[in-house]
C-alpha cells in the first residue's frame, strides 16, 4: 500500500526525531496521520477500503483526521452518541465530534459510530467517511492556548450516507479496535514529547548560565542546577519505559499498561519540565519570545489528549487488579 513494511519501533524513532520541530502541532498533525488515524483501517480495513484511503494517505495526497471524541465524550469512549444506523447498503449518521486534529482540512475521518444499541462496549464501529459528503459541517476552527499551527475543529453529522463497506473490520468491533490504536497513539505522543523535553532543559542551562541575578549566573544556585539534574533524569527514565514498551509491543504483546504508565508520566513530566525551566527564565519566560513559553503551552495537552492522566490512572489501576470490587 506504499510503506515501507516496517516494524511499529521505526514509527517511534520518527516520532523522536519529529521532537527536533519546535513547536508541538506540526509533530501531533503528523503523528494523527500515520499512528493515530490509520493503525485500525491498516490492521483490519479490506483490501478495497485500503486502496482507496491509506494509499492516498501514505503518499501524502489525503490528509486524515480521527473522529472519536464529543462535547460530552473525551477521555470517556465508551459514552460517545454519534450514530450510523443501517439502512439498505448505507449508513445514515447524525451527531457531532469536537477537537478533531486536522478536522478542517482533513479528505477522510476514521469515524466513531454507535452501530447498534447494544452494551457500549460492543455497539460501535470504525468507518472510513470521506468528509466531502453532504451533510458533513465543519462547525468551526477551534481557538486554542497551544498547539496553534495544528487545526482543531468541531464538526457536525446531518443525515450523512456512507457505504457499509466502508466500516474497518467487523460492525461491534470499534471499540475494541480503538483501543488498539490508542496503544500506538499513546506511544507515539510520548516518543514525540522527548526531544523538546531535553532542548528546554538544555537551553534553560544555555540561558540560565549567562544570565546574572545578585551577581552571578542564576545556574550556580545550587536550587537550580540540582533541579535540572533531576529532570534530565527523569526524561531518561520515561525514554526508558517507552523503550521496553515499543519492544514488547513489536514482539506482539499487550502493552496497554506500559503505554498508559509512559503516557500518565508524560503528561505528568511535561507539565513538571515546562513549568520548572519557565520559572528559571523569569520575566522573559512569560513573553512569547522564547520556546519555553510555547512548549509550556504545547505540551499542556499531553495530560488531556489521548486519554487523560485520569484515564491513564484508571487503567493502571485495573492492569494492577486494584480497583474497588462490585
Amino acid at each position: 500500500y506504499g510503506g515501507m513494511g516496517l516494524d511499529f519501533s521505526y514509527n517511534i524513532a520518527v516520532a523522536e526525531e519529529l521532537g527536533n520541530i519546535r513547536c508541538g502541532g506540526i509533530p501531533m498533525a503528523i503523528g494523527v496521520q500515520t499512528g493515530m488515524a490509520t493503525p485500525a483501517l491498516t490492521r483490519f480495513g479490506s483490501d478495497e477500503l485500503k486502496k482507496q484511503f491509506l494509499v492516498p494517505t501514505i503518499a501524502g495526497d489525503f490528509v486524515a483526521c480521527l473522529g472519536i471524541s464529543e462535547t460530552g465524550a473525551g477521555s470517556d469512549v465508551a459514552n460517545i452518541k454519534t450514530t450510523a444506523v443501517k439502512k439498505g447498503n448505507e449508513y445514515v449518521i447524525n451527531g457531532g465530534k469536537m477537537w478533531i486534529t486536522s478536522g478542517s482540512q482533513a479528505d477522510w475521518m476514521c469515524l466513531l459510530a454507535n452501530t447498534s444499541e447494544g452494551p457500549p462496549h460492543q455497539n460501535k464501529s470504525l468507518i472510513c467517511l470521506p468528509m466531502n459528503l453532504p451533510g458533513i459541517h465543519v462547525a468551526k476552527k477551534i481557538d486554542k492556548l497551544g498547539m496553534r499551527s495544528s487545526d482543531t475543529a468541531q464538526i457536525f453529522f446531518e443525515d450523512v450516507r456512507v457505504p457499509c463497506k466502508n466500516l474497518i473490520g467487523e460492525e461491534g468491533n470499534g471499540f475494541t479496535y480503538q483501543m488498539l490504536q490508542f496503544q500506538e497513539e499513546r506511544l507515539w505522543g510520548v516518543a514525540s514529547a522527548l526531544k523538546p523535553l531535553e532542548t528546554i532543559i538544555q537551553e534553560t542551562i544555555d540561558y540560565t548560565r549567562q544570565r546574572k541575578v545578585f551577581g552571578r549566573p542564576v545556574l550556580h544556585n545550587q536550587t537550580v542546577h540540582f533541579r535540572l539534574a533531576e529532570l534530565a533524569a527523569e526524561v531518561e527514565l520515561l525514554r526508558s519505559l517507552l523503550h521496553r514498551a515499543v519492544a514488547l509491543y513489536v514482539e506482539g504483546n499487550d502493552v496497554t499498561k506500559f503505554a498508559s504508565m509512559a503516557k500518565l508520566k508524560a503528561g505528568r513530566l511535561t507539565r513538571e519540565v515546562t513549568d520548572s525551566c519557565l520559572q528559571f527564565w523569569g520575566g522573559m519566560g512569560f513573553t512569547n519570545e522564547v520556546l519555553v513559553s510555547r512548549l509550556y503551552r504545547d505540551l499542556r495537552l499531553m495530560s488531556i489528549g489521548g486519554g487523560s492522566d485520569e484515564t491513564m490512572l484508571s487503567i493502571i489501576c485495573k492492569y494492577m487488579d486494584i480497583l474497588p470490587r462490585k
